[in-house]
Parts: C-alpha cells; sequence; structure tokens
C-alpha cells in the first residue's frame, strides 16, 4: 500500500520496510503469540520518491530522527496489528509532511509598548522592595 503524503508526493510500497514485534501491555489471549507492534522505516538516501532539494530538505530538518538515512516510527497503542500500522502509516505522513512543509513567515522585530514597558519596570522595583525588607538591619 503506499502512502500519499501529499498530491504532489507519494512513497511507493516497495520502499516502505516493515518489522512487527510483541507489543508491551494487554493484549488478550494472543497476548504471548501475535506481533502487533509495529515499526515502519522508509530510507530517504534510496528514495526515487523524493527529488534531490527533498532529500537534503529532510536530511537537515530531521536529522536527529534519522538513523542511517532512514526515518523509523513505532505504533504499538492498540491490540490489532492491522490498526497498528495504519497508526504507524499516519505517523511516517505526519513526520514526513512536517519536514517537507514550507517554512512560516518571518518573525519582523517590533519594540515594546510603553505599557508594557512601565508594567516591567513597575515589577522589578516591586522585587527590589520585597528584597530590600528581606535583608538584615544595619548596624547603626
Amino acid at each position: 500500500m503506499d502512502l500519499e503524503v501529499s498530491p504532489a508526493l507519494t512513497v511507493p510500497a516497495a520502499e516502505l520496510r516493515w518489522r512487527f514485534s510483541r507489543s508491551p501491555g494487554p493484549g488478550g489471549q494472543h497476548v504471548n503469540t501475535s506481533d502487533s507492534r509495529v515499526e515502519l522505516s522508509w530510507n530517504i538516501n534510496d528514495s526515487k520518491a523524493i527529488s534531490e532539494g527533498q532529500r537534503l530538505l529532510l536530511a537537515a530538518r530531521l536529522g536527529q530522527r534519522l538513523v542511517a538515512g532512514a526515518i523509523t516510527v513505532t505504533a504499538s497503542e492498540r491490540r490489532s496489528q492491522l490498526r497498528n500500522r495504519e497508526i504507524a502509516l499516519a505517523k511516517l505522513r505526519n513526520v514526513i509532511g512536517e519536514g517537507l512543509a514550507p517554512e512560516g513567515p518571518r518573525r519582523r522585530a517590533t519594540k515594546p509598548t510603553r505599557g508594557s514597558n512601565r508594567r516591567r519596570l513597575a515589577a522589578k522595583a516591586q522585587r527590589a522592595a520585597t528584597k530590600q525588607q528581606r535583608r538584615r538591619p544595619s548596624a547603626e
């Protein structure tokens, strides 16, 4: 099953690597026999679905999440392997989508308002007065 990240980007199923293992937590009668935990990996270095520019963007933004050039997500929230597969696909879709999303508008620096500056200085004076009262009286 292909992973559609956006209308312009679809990751072929052949590029996705699945691993299954036993999930911690409740599982009912099949808890010791079913491998319901899902691990989904996608190697961005070997992918033919993305352009070189997208590859560099993903590598820069998701660098801390990449292990040998692969993005890995896990899902063990549900007892069903099928449901965990759907959750893992959704997680990977979100990670890739966030990695390729355009940056938001740059923040424009502004001056603090006169009122906010006045409140800041008043709070600062109040803290100074509180600390002044905590001091030991001078021996005069």
